[in-house]
């Protein structure tokens, strides 16, 4: 295991206070963690791919990226109905 991996690893561990905002919280801590949540994970499979040393594994965080985003702001529309 080098750092790259264990660095990954340690981002994965902040997925827990992620899922507790959004399965305990409100609708606004649940978008939060939702959100935060999918910034970790593109983090984390970035340094696995860099401590693998697979460039074609590149793509699928910055895919990942793109999507969370999209994907927080329809979250965030629909959210404003409720509120």
């Amino acid at each position: 295991m080098n750092l790259w991996v264990g660095a990954a690893t340690a981002l994965l561990l902040g997925l827990v206070p992620c899922a507790v905002l959004a399965f305990r919280g409100d609708l606004i801590d649940a978008l939060i963690g939702v959100v935060m949540g999918g910034v970790l994970v593109t983090l984390a499979l970035m340094l696995l791919a860099e401590g693998f040393h697979r460039a074609p594994l590149f793509e699928l965080p910055v895919v990942l990226a793109v999507l969370s985003f999209a994907g927080g702001l329809v979250f965030a529309r629909n959210l404003e109905r409720w509120l």
